[in-house]
């Protein structure tokens, strides 16, 4: 960067904060490699200390961004200690020591003279509320990045106005009941579809709460707004009410596919040369799924921040082995809680011998790769948007196990408007679960699915080609990035 230095036309600045969790991560250093790929930008990712150790250790970070000269990782150190599984049952844990840590630094390296290179736009989380308000302070314009769903951001915004129409807290134990005050929702959003810090009963003290408070104001007030998605997608719903009140949106999704389609310009690259897992991933699935008919098996993941009880585990099981379906499932190191795994003693033989037979369990996989694999039927999965979207460009069914964030009402939206799954939210039985897989795949067979889903997967692709909503976003984000080293 010593030859940018001297320019007399310096390239702007960004310095990428990511919440420091897979999916975040992942979609923003896909990002961070299209700025690159762009061209004229010079790009920080700021990771924390444990996550980068992860990523260098997990895959082949390192060497895969040496080739962009204006590109360079820092890092923070996230506060936890080493042991800490920083999983979703402990996110206060991860984001409250987050904050603790990065926001004294934060504030040096977005200050004038911080860094070799000023900063000129700070693009942040949108949940990382300390983030804008230090760039705030330092005159450093922001753009946020809401990696969840545009429909689960929406439901987020609306937690004044439910609260001020009396709709939350819920009064009474019906979760079936329908929600009037989230527009462009109304007639199918359910209690039970709504991000589940709104079962809260006590929304007042509740720290997530504030979270979400704080960044539904916060937001608005950004130089725009970066979200994973495209505008055939969420366009009609999501979109049209979140312009109201943040104009400047850059859709410029599925950033996964966008990703590829750049590169493929430039250079050869497959799958598994550009992951950005933070656990190691087992790719001997993929063999395994080389040798199973075309849409025989059931994909299973719970993604990387979930978390089930034994009993859970046993039940899932159950209904996997029950259903006759051959079947991949990911099981996270640390996605068992309450005394951590199943001991082989206390797996029943019955399930492990027909795992035997035609089960593949695995600690870590190449999802992307996975989902579209020819031997993948649907995918059992636990609605985060990133596996929500993988499915959509794949043209995948999925059945839908939602816990927290945006899930619930993504799984609302995978089975009600977008019609290209189940939703089994809220319930964990073998029986129900042995039921939906076999309805799934039913349903597959009878092609209910079909249409609906290669119609997603046609405009997912189209939104990203020279002319589509996707590639016109971001070109648009550039320009706007550029014009910010002049501010």
């Amino acid at each position: 960067m010593e030859e940018e230095r001297e320019n007399p036309n310096p390239l702007p600045h960004v310095l990428i904060f990511p919440l420091p969790v897979q999916g975040p991560v992942n979609c923003m250093l896909k990002l961070a490699e299209l700025l690159c790929l762009a061209g004229g930008i010079t790009i920080t990712f700021l990771n924390t200390d444990h996550n980068h150790r992860r990523l260098l250790a997990c895959t082949d970070i390192e060497n895969r961004f040496s080739k962009y000269p204006t590109f360079q990782f820092a890092t923070v150190p996230d506060g936890l200690p080493e042991e800490n599984p920083r999983s979703g049952d402990r996110f206060m844990e991860i984001f409250d020591g987050l904050e603790k840590m990065a926001t004294p630094l934060l504030k040096k390296m977005l200050a004038p003279g911080g860094m070799s290179k000023d900063v000129n736009c700070l693009i942040a989380d949108g949940i990382l509320n300390f983030a804008y308000d230090v760039a705030d302070e330092v005159g450093v314009p922001v753009i946020y990045f809401d990696t969840i769903s545009p429909c689960g951001l929406w439901a987020y915004l609306c937690l004044q106005k439910l609260i001020d129409s009396a709709e939350v807290p819920f009064k009474g134990n019906d979760l079936d009941v329908l929600i009037n005050n989230v527009p462009g929702m109304k007639g199918f959003l359910r209690r039970r579809d709504l991000p589940n810090f709104y079962r809260i009963n006590d929304l007042k003290d509740d720290p997530f709460i504030e979270k979400v408070v704080l960044e539904n104001r916060r937001v608005p007030e950004a130089r725009g707004l970066i979200l994973n998605t495209f505008e055939e997608l969420d366009g009609p719903i999501a979109l049209a009410q979140i312009r109201s009140l943040v104009p400047n949106v850059y859709s410029i999704g599925p950033i996964h596919s966008y990703l590829k389609s750049q590169l493929a310009k430039t250079q050869s690259i497959t799958s598994k040369d550009s992951t950005n897992s933070l656990w190691k991933e087992d790719r001997s699935c993929m063999n395994w799924l080389d040798l199973q008919p075309d849409k025989s098996v059931i994909y299973v993941s719970i993604g990387s921040l979930a978390v089930m009880e034994k009993h859970q585990v046993i039940e899932f099981w159950y209904g996997l082995v029950n259903s006759g379906w051959r079947f991949l499932w990911v099981r996270r190191p640390n996605a068992v809680v309450s005394g951590g795994d199943l001991l082989n003693e206390e797996i029943p033989d019955e399930i492990k011998k027909a795992t035997e037979e035609r089960g593949c369990l695995v600690s870590w996989a190449p999802q992307e790769e996975v989902i579209s694999h020819r031997a993948i039927a649907g995918f059992f999965t636990h609605s985060g948007w990133n596996s929500t979207l993988e499915s959509i460009v794949s043209g995948v069914p999925m059945l839908c196990w939602p816990q927290f964030v945006d899930q619930p009402v993504n799984s609302r939206m995978v089975s009600e408007v977008w019609k290209i799954g189940l939703d089994m939210k809220d319930t964990c039985d073998r029986v129900v679960i042995e039921r939906l897989i076999n309805e799934l795949v039913e349903e597959i067979k009878r092609e209910k699915f079909a249409g609906s889903a290669s119609e997603l997967a046609r405009m997912a692709e189209q939104s990203i080609m020279e002319d589509g909503s996707s590639h016109c976003n971001f070109k648009r984000l550039v320009h706007d990035i550029k014009s910010m080293v002049n501010i």
